[in-house]
């Protein structure tokens, strides 16, 4: 019995001999996971409490930052500045870039240039060639500009002016050409804008004072709409409302007089009103003097053409009296 189960026990380690001999990297996978936890937080998918994340999820980068003496892996979305991203079926890592770039797509391409260095067809060098110049605030080798240009690219084509330049098309100019227009914002000659219209839209019914009746004439209106607004120096909008003369189809509206006339006597008898009003005091008492000096003159004007045609008469009949002759005798025949 004790020899059988010896026996037993020494099949039980020769088969696990066995399988460490066929499955090694297994073996030491189990004694690497000692700690590691796969509930993780932050895009770790496995992570432990002294390195932090060992592996991320998919599409974001491992990153590992330094804590003192151990460093900590962190899973980020893309990169930080001074490191490029490399992708490969295990795992997405974050390498860093040459010394002399600030930032870089790869190993080979510098995206900008630390202080010192100056960026050339994605490398950074100390100095530029000949044809170009050296730009601190770029940190680029930058073409060498026309006087008028303060920024521009290897065909002398200006990117930006000089102040008091304005920028159209490459070339800086002082006043802009026709058809365009400054703007002071952007130092650039922008297109001008002129105004545009709709169409005229359908006469209004003929009226008067709000009334389409007790008028003989009246007038009709239309409008349009503005469809672009002009800029500071395009063209202004044309007139966007016009009127015309119409003639009012009922000339007597419902439940009045006589149009036209009873509206005239009315208007004047409220001038008779407002007359009476105003006259009123010292106003009344010097019509009434006026009035009787009025009639005074005109008695006197009577008087003295009564008086006129009484000398009339008069002088008519001494024209009428017989002429007595010298003899003494009757009158001449």
């Amino acid at each position: 019995m004790q020899l059988q189960l010896i026996y037993f026990v020494l099949i039980l380690h020769c088969m696990e001999y066995t399988d460490c001999q066929q499955h090694p990297s297994r073996h030491r996978q189990n004694k690497q996971n000692q700690g590691v936890s796969s509930g993780c937080q932050g895009g770790c998918l496995t992570c432990s409490d002294y390195n932090g994340c060992l592996s991320c999820k998919p599409r974001l980068f491992i990153f590992l930052e330094r804590n003192g003496m151990r460093q900590m892996g962190v899973c980020l979305p893309s990169c930080p500045s001074g490191f490029y991203g490399t992708r490969s079926p295990d795992r997405n890592t974050c390498t860093k870039c040459r010394p002399e770039c600030d930032s870089c797509f790869n190993k080979n391409l510098c995206m900008r240039c630390r202080a010192g260095y100056y960026l050339h067809l994605g490398k950074c060098q100390e100095s530029c060639p000949e044809s170009l110049v050296c730009s601190d605030t770029q940190r680029e080798c930058v073409p060498k500009c026309p006087a008028d240009c303060d920024a521009c690219l290897i065909n002398d084509t200006c990117t930006r002016c000089r102040p008091g330049l304005y920028l159209l098309l490459g070339k800086c100019h002082h006043v802009c050409p026709d058809e365009f227009e400054p703007n002071d914002k952007l130092m650039e000659c922008s297109l001008q804008v002129h105004c545009a219209v709709g169409e005229w839209g359908e006469w209004s019914p003929c009226s008067r004072s709000g009334k389409t009746c007790g008028f003989k004439w009246g007038e009709e209106t239309r409008t349009r709409e503005v469809v672009q607004f002009p800029s500071a120096y395009g063209k202004l909008c044309p007139p966007i409302w016009e009127k015309k003369e119409c003639v009012l189809k009922r000339r007597r509206c419902p439940g009045q007089g006589k149009g036209r006339k009873g509206e005239r006597r009315g208007e004047r008898r409220n001038r008779d009103n407002r007359r009476d009003k105003d006259s009123q005091g010292e106003g009344r008492r010097e019509r009434k003097k006026d009035r009787e000096r009025e009639r005074g003159e005109a008695g006197d004007r009577e008087d003295s053409e009564n008086r006129n045609k009484t000398e009339q008469r008069r002088r008519r009949g001494q024209n009428r009296d017989p002429v007595v002759s010298p003899e003494g005798g009757g009158p001449e025949q």
